[in-house]
């Protein structure tokens, strides 16, 4: 099931989602939530605060997911994958590798070339400069968090940490390099995409 939940704030859908995979038992039905959320920056479950160099204004909010400090914010399309991966018979290495061929493909859509990096999870451009970010946790044999894939929003915050740990890290997004420029667009595009590669048989 795919839900287009327009903008909600993260600690409410934090907490929701949690909720939703510790409930769920064996062949429950999987959901994907897509949606935007007001600015915040989220501290995975080992992230160092040392990556938040200046928050300013923008809450702070610690999350479980996986991965270091990223920026969520209005234009930014998020997509939280809440699957049973013990069901489906594929691990956290395998959902990584199919989001981010996902992502690719729908970069593809729009003619932009995107990849990933076996030392990063991620969606980036040639030029190094990431689209796309990855953060999961896997409860019991179910995964939720996800991916956020900035298409059309203010980049300024993501200069006030270093995104995903790395320093010096520049972000891009959709709009400014001939991709969609709204996030209904995006997710119309994506949502397609996440449907072959998180359901295919391994």
């Amino acid at each position: 099931m795919v839900l287009s939940l327009g903008q909600q704030p993260y600690p409410e859908t934090f907490t929701a989602m949690r909720a939703f995979t510790e409930s769920r038992q064996r062949g429950s039905r999987d959901e994907i939530w897509l949606l935007q959320h007001p600015s915040v920056f989220t501290l995975g479950q080992a992230g160092k605060p040392e990556h938040l160099l200046a928050p300013g204004d923008i809450p702070v909010v610690q999350s479980n997911r996986g991965g270091q400090v990223t920026y969520h914010g209005p234009g930014q399309l998020v997509a939280y994958v809440m699957l049973d991966l013990q069901g489906r018979g594929y691990g956290i290495r395998s959902l990584v590798t199919r989001m981010e061929n996902a992502l690719i493909a729908c970069m593809a859509d729009f003619g932009i070339t995107a990849s990933a990096r076996q030392d990063a999870p991620g969606v980036y451009l040639d030029d190094g400069r990431k689209l796309a970010s990855l953060g999961l946790r896997v409860s019991r044999g179910f995964c939720y968090h996800g991916l956020a894939l900035n298409v059309a929003m203010n980049l300024e915050p993501f200069q006030r940490i270093n995104p995903c740990g790395h320093a010096g890290l520049q972000v891009a997004q959709l709009s400014e390099i001939g991709g969609p420029k709204t996030v209904i667009d995006a997710e119309h595009s994506l949502i397609p995409h996440l449907r072959d590669f998180l359901y295919a048989p391994d």
